[in-house]
């Protein structure tokens, strides 16, 4: 008794797939045919103006020689800074703190704050 050859036998199909959706597709056209709700547009909020101007500028001094971005004279509440730093912090990919009432992030980041702080609503952006 030797050993067969699986070369010689014939290859089997697979079983079909059980799809235990498919009699619903042919009752897909008996279905009633509903009414489209009107989608109504969000009410939204005007958008608060932001404040008039900005100074941003970097600083060195008295922080061991690291480069710091400092956003001044937003004139913000204490609330409302937390919120845009957080903001800012996400879309520069840095860290940052509040300062009294500046605005502090780490690294230069003044060729694209400007930007950031223009889309939020700062009328003047002024950059030293």
């Amino acid at each position: 008794m030797g050993k067969r050859d699986k070369k010689d036998e014939p290859v089997a199909a697979p079983a079909p797939f059980h799809n235990p959706f498919a009699a619903l597709a042919a009752k897909r056209e008996e279905l009633p045919v509903g009414t489209v709700a009107p989608v109504a547009a969000p009410k939204s909020k005007p958008e608060p103006k932001g404040p008039a101007r900005a100074v941003v500028r970097m600083e060195r001094k008295g922080r061991g020689g690291k480069e710091v971005t400092v956003v001044e004279h937003l004139e913000l509440p204490a609330p409302q800074r937390e919120v845009w730093l957080k903001a800012l912090k996400n879309s520069l990919g840095c860290g940052g703190v509040v300062e009294d009432d500046t605005l502090v992030l780490q690294g230069d980041q003044r060729e694209r704050l400007p930007a950031l702080l223009e889309a939020r609503g700062v009328r003047k952006v002024t950059v030293g």
